[in-house]
């Protein structure tokens, strides 16, 4: 008994050791897997898993080939490209090869039934191939894995949408601001940032851009400058802002780098605001009292053409009832239709609009004017009441 006794806590010490160093493992094997899909590690875990399938897959072919044909290996093929590294996916593609040889030489050149390889299969396993190594290669080339590129892209147009939202602004005064991209992408080459800055945050600070270029390429650059622009609005006065921004993009030395804007300067207490514009289109006032559409042009040259470029002011006043309308090009510019064509029709559905709750203006401005322009479009609407 007390030889017994005493060989009782080497096994309990033994068992203890067993359980922690399984722990381990476990905690090892979750943290590569997590790690893995963060794009934080090697891909080792999802090569180690598709690597085991394709034995699976084709001991399942010579079991019961009419329900999974030889061309199934196309699908550890598929999550390959989608996961792997070029180098770990082309061990996995040498693997699938010799898999589906494998096959051949156990059914036979005479098998007629539907485990058959044919010339048909190696075709489609060499295309899904082929097209898998490119996708691989190409996100090899980014940087950036499947798994966590969407996920950037997603936070990038989520931030974009967070920067161009306008402040709350105190009561009296009602703002909206609606963006619609070319051909229904996610990315635009307009964008809005906006900020309350001065004593007390009494003044608004918007800037509408639009960059040159559709789509993605423009929406790119878009994302760049919006995130130049927010840093730069608010932290110099704002008849610097134009002046340092022209010399941003000047300095990006891109090929198709020019982009138009306007800077609206507005005193929320008086109603007072001074527009300063870089080649951008006309503001547009709708005066209550007069009951009619005025244009607020300023002057001054495209971003990213000129070193040293001027930007004068034009100011004006929000009165109460007064609306003030600033856009892109997309809004107005139609093939065969002039810019001021454009600007009257949409100053004369907002007219009609303006009678019809504020919320929604914006979008419905867009919907009624430009529904089907294949270009960016962007409006910003205040109203003072």
């Amino acid at each position: 008994m007390a030889d017994g006794a005493a060989e009782a806590p080497p096994r309990e010490t033994m068992t203890a050791r067993g359980r922690r160093a399984l722990y381990r493992a476990r905690r090892r094997l979750r943290r590569s897997a997590v790690d893995y899909f963060r794009g934080d590690a090697s891909d080792w875990f999802a090569f180690g898993a598709l690597f085991l399938l394709v034995p699976l897959i084709t001991v399942v072919t010579l079991m019961v080939p009419i329900w999974c044909p030889p061309t199934a290996l196309v699908l550890p093929l598929l999550a390959g490209a989608l996961l792997l590294r070029p180098s770990s996916l082309v061990l996995l593609y040498a693997a699938a090869a010799s898999a589906l040889a494998v096959e051949a030489a156990l059914l036979g050149p005479y098998h007629l039934g539907p485990g058959r390889v044919t010339p048909g299969s190696v075709l489609v396993m060499g295309a899904v191939g082929a097209g898998g190594l490119l996708v691989a290669q190409l996100r090899s080339r980014v940087g950036v894995p499947w798994r966590g590129g969407g996920t950037m892209l997603f936070d990038l147009r989520e931030r974009l949408k967070v920067q161009s939202q306008i402040p709350a602004l105190p009561p009296g005064w009602h703002a909206e601001m609606a963006l619609r991209p070319a051909g229904g992408q996610s990315f635009s080459g307009d964008f809005l940032v906006a900020a309350r800055t001065g004593d007390g945050s009494r003044m608004l600070e918007a800037v509408l851009a639009d960059v040159s270029g559709k789509g993605m390429d423009a929406g790119s650059r878009a994302l760049l400058l919006s995130g130049a622009f927010g840093g730069l609005l608010g932290s110099l006065p704002p008849h610097d802002f134009l002046p340092a921004a022209n010399g941003y993009l000047l300095r990006q030395e891109w090929d198709e780098g020019f982009a138009s804007a306007v800077h609206l300067v507005l005193d929320l207490d008086t109603g007072e605001y001074e527009l300063l514009s870089a080649g951008h289109l006309p503001g547009m006032q709708r005066c209550m009292g007069k009951g009619h559409w005025e244009t607020k042009e300023a002057e001054g040259p495209l971003l990213g053409i000129f070193e040293g470029a001027k930007f004068t002011g034009l100011r004006g006043r929000l009165e109460r009832g007064d609306v003030l309308m600033l856009c892109t090009d997309g809004m107005v510019e139609a093939p065969g239709r002039d810019l001021s064509e454009g600007m009257d029709r949409l100053m004369g559905e907002a007219d009609r609009l303006i009678g019809s709750p504020f919320v929604g203006t914006a979008w419905r401005l867009i919907e009624t004017v430009a529904k089907d322009l294949n270009d960016d479009r962007a409006l910003l609407l205040i109203w003072r009441e």
